[in-house]
């Protein structure tokens, strides 16, 4: 292998062009060398956009590319489970896109095949490298608002056309798998594995386009909503016994300065974190720990237990009951 990761991105998704490509081009650990779109044209569109070497017409070209040490895969959700066991069979290492599948059994065969590969396979749940998340998790453990009892998060935002993918049931559309996975995610990671949700929903086209969900924890509760039809919102709060930490913008903040405001005992606080890229920390990090031979921060098993709140969350919303985990 180069000393450099070569990436390969498998399709021409508008994410990989706002987000996931710009930020490949300022990595320290990667660069791109492939594009595959099922349209040759836009693909030779795309790679003349960034400069990137080599443009295929089909995925299958993409895999069977030798220069390529690792793909990038942002297709539709119920396309995540084929085209990452097929880039694992193949011999590289996989970033996809969230959710990483529309259920835990599709995406426990996806850890399962890259397992059997050797190859690495992370979910590119991007705002977790965001140093805000880091001083958060910092803050939390040092007990600086006393032992977290309630998370409170919400990201919505409105589709802007009734032909987004996101209203597809059979994409694996909907709003929970879309942006309600950062909420379980960020929910899970302050406050641990929960023993039980309970969820509501209003649904359109056979997706929720709005959702309220609660889940129970040892010793705790997380509230979050999340949709596809509603105003654009984004935030975290937790809630100790002694104070509260609130993240206006915790999981787009863009590469403005983050805020973390703290309060406790009285007094309020707040917490700057310089401006950065969280796509390119993301995609750094993957890089190093294939390079270097280490264990990733998240394993993809992390995946596959955030879906299993998912698919609860589902559950519970679709029969107006709690559903236990």
């Amino acid at each position: 292998m180069a000393d450099r990761l070569r990436w390969g991105i498998i399709s021409t998704a508008r994410i990989g062009i706002r987000r996931v490509i710009p930020a490949l081009l300022r990595s320290r650990t990667g660069t791109a060398v492939a594009i595959a779109s099922r349209d040759l044209a836009r693909a030779r569109e795309v790679a003349a956009k960034f400069q990137i070497p080599r443009a295929h017409g089909s995925y299958e070209a993409l895999l069977a590319d030798p220069d390529v040490d690792a793909v990038y895969n942002p297709l539709p959700n119920t396309l995540h489970p084929e085209w990452t066991i097929r880039a694992a069979r193949a011999g590289k290492h996989v970033l996809c896109e969230k959710p990483l599948a529309i259920d835990a059994r599709q995406a426990q065969t996806m850890v399962d095949a890259c397992r059997a590969a050797g190859v690495l396979l992370q979910e590119a749940f991007m705002y977790r490298f965001h140093p805000q998340i880091t001083e958060l998790r910092r803050l939390v453990a040092s007990g600086a608002v006393g032992v977290p009892w309630l998370a409170r998060s919400a990201f919505t935002f409105a589709v802007g056309s009734d032909d987004d993918i996101r209203l597809n049931p059979a994409l694996g559309g909907g709003g929970l798998l879309d942006v309600g996975c950062y909420c379980v995610s960020i929910s899970r990671l302050l406050m641990g594995e929960p023993n039980a949700v309970t969820a509501s929903g209003a649904f359109e086209r056979g997706v929720d386009v709005r959702l309220a969900g609660l889940l129970t924890f040892a010793a705790g509760t997380a509230l979050f909503d999340c949709g596809l039809r509603l105003p654009y919102r984004q935030f975290c709060e937790i809630v100790g016994a002694e104070g509260t930490i609130t993240l206006p913008r915790p999981f787009q903040p863009e590469e403005d300065p983050a805020v973390l405001l703290v309060r406790r005992g009285g007094q309020d606080e707040r917490v700057e974190i310089p401006g950065t890229n969280q796509y390119t920390l993301m995609l750094d990090h993957m890089g190093t720990c294939i390079l270097q031979r280490r264990q990733p921060q998240f394993p993809p098993e992390d995946a596959v237990a955030n879906l299993r709140v998912l698919d609860a969350l589902q559950a519970s919303a679709r029969s107006g009951n709690p559903v236990g985990l």
